[in-house]
């Protein structure tokens, strides 16, 4: 079953130029295309739609803060399986925990800079795609 997910290249890895090689590992997957890609830097509405559920965590400034710290790529991709297959090319959140030839396991440091986000499901997908994409709601 074909699916879609938004994918959103963090400003880290804009700066550390890590864009060329994140799009590359999504365009080798047999399958998946990508369907829409922008790059933009966020302003504070876009970032509190987004990070709506995380209002009020001790982590919840600091990641808007650093989320609005410079451009990053929106992507929506497109493919069998591709919301679990990119959550698993990412490879979780901590570096350290990150397997080697995930994109965090290869090129992570921190856990709040972790380079890329990726829909954890269908509804997330469409919410997400919404607030990125509109127009391809």
């Amino acid at each position: 079953m074909s699916q879609r997910t938004l994918v959103l290249l963090k400003p880290d890895a804009v700066r550390r130029g890590l864009v060329g090689e994140i799009i590359g590992r999504i365009e080798r997957k047999a399958n998946w295309t990508i369907s829409a890609l922008e790059l933009r830097t966020l302003d504070r509405g876009t970032l509190e739609q987004h990070y709506a559920e995380h209002v009020g965590r001790d982590f919840y400034e600091p990641l808007m803060q650093f989320m609005s710290s410079g451009p990053i790529v929106a992507l929506v991709v497109e493919g069998e399986r591709v919301i679990e297959g990119v959550r698993a090319l990412a490879g979780p959140t901590d570096p350290i925990s990150a397997a080697p030839g995930s994109i965090r396991g290869d090129f992570g440091t921190i856990t709040r800079e972790n380079l890329i986000h990726a829909s954890d499901s269908e509804e997330s997908a469409q919410r997400e795609i919404k607030i990125f994409f509109p127009g391809l709601a």
